[in-house]
């Protein structure tokens, strides 16, 4: 099918007894940022490695480009990866580390020259071609390392979790960078990543996996705003999830409801809310953390279970924090934040 980069086809992935991919069905298409995200052990850098080559399928198919790949060595696909600990050649300068695989290919010399400097600039490291990888920081050895995957122009990139050793700071920033990197060569980049907040800032789609499965396939604001399952809900971001006798008392319909903290408004429990769109819940706030720029709200509702409220600190301070702690409060929100999701399965 043109436009679709990688298609899997009921791609499955046991180790002995225990099913690491259990039947995963997913098209990813040309040029864009795609996000495999969900916690250790879901599945999500076992099908990495299954589109990487690295591993061989119990079941099912791998294609790229249209092309069936399922039993093709890694090296036989079009294909590059970016690991987390960046496997940078010490004794090699950083132009002959990003011109490597060039070499192996037995690309003439100053063609190779041409194409690793071109890639360093890609990544914004002009003049960094005669330094060591001793020499750069740690933001400055990961885009050596994806340099070196796009000096080939793979038609898929491949990466492994390659900010996890980078410190807060530095992963925001090359959070940015890497995506504007990627729209700026337009070639489809296939991310792995447990850090929920590092998917929705970088992919134009995420496909949330648990337990060898994929919960959800959709553009980040519709996994955070309107997640299909408990998992999607609970594990994107925080979510409060409304159940059963709460959700029937609050919102008048039984049921399993997901309502994003930030959604919350945290009022006097004397306030009012007439407005006839508008759900409401009184409550005792059981515990408030100050995060700086905003508090989190822990209350304990009437109608039974536990919401969190995110509110921005305005005119707050940390001082004031503290005065909310056993307070009665109404929490007030739209009745379209609260979406329903299925029951768990």
């Amino acid at each position: 099918m043109e436009g679709t980069a990688i298609r899997l086809q009921g791609l499955r992935k046991s180790f002995g007894q225990t099913a690491a991919v259990a039947g995963v069905d997913l098209e990813i298409r040309d040029g864009e940022f795609f996000s495999m995200l969900g916690p250790s052990g879901s599945g999500k850098t076992t099908v990495l490695r299954l589109i990487a080559g690295f591993e061989t399928p119990s079941g099912g198919s791998v294609e790229l480009a249209g092309r069936d790949v399922t039993r093709l060595a890694p090296f036989e696909r079009d294909v590059h990866t970016v690991f987390q600990d960046y496997a940078l050649f010490p004794h090699m300068t950083v132009e002959q580390n990003v011109a490597y695989g060039l070499k192996v290919r037995r690309v003439p010399k100053a063609e190779r020259l041409v194409r690793a400097r071109r890639a360093l600039a890609e990544v914004r490291l002009e003049g960094y071609g005669r330094r060591r990888p001793s020499e750069l920081s740690g933001g400055q050895r990961q885009r050596v390392a994806l340099a070196r995957a796009l000096v080939g122009r793979p038609r898929v990139l491949l990466l492994d979790e390659p900010l996890g050793a980078l410190d807060l700071k530095l992963r925001e920033q090359m959070q940015i960078e890497l995506k504007a990197i990627q729209r700026e060569v337009g070639i489809t980049f296939v991310f792995v990543t447990h850090d929920q907040e590092e998917a929705l800032t970088m992919s134009d789609r995420i496909a949330v996996f648990h337990q060898g499965r994929i919960e959800q396939v959709g553009a980040p604001a519709e996994i955070y705003e309107r997640p299909e399952t408990e998992f999607v809900a609970s594990f994107v971001g925080t979510s409060n999830l409304l159940r059963a006798e709460s959700a029937q008392r609050i919102l008048g319909s039984p049921g399993t409801y997901s309502v994003r903290p930030e959604k919350i408004r945290v009022l006097k429990e004397s306030a009012l809310a007439d407005e006839p769109d508008v759900a409401t819940a009184t409550g005792t706030v059981a515990e408030v953390v100050y995060l700086g720029d905003a508090t989190r709200f822990l209350v304990d509702l009437d109608a039974g279970g536990r919401l969190t409220a995110l509110q921005q600190n305005l005119e707050t301070s940390a001082e004031d924090v503290a005065a909310y702690r056993g307070t009665r409060v109404r929490l007030t929100w739209h009745r379209r934040h609260a979406v329903r999701v299925p029951d768990a399965r």
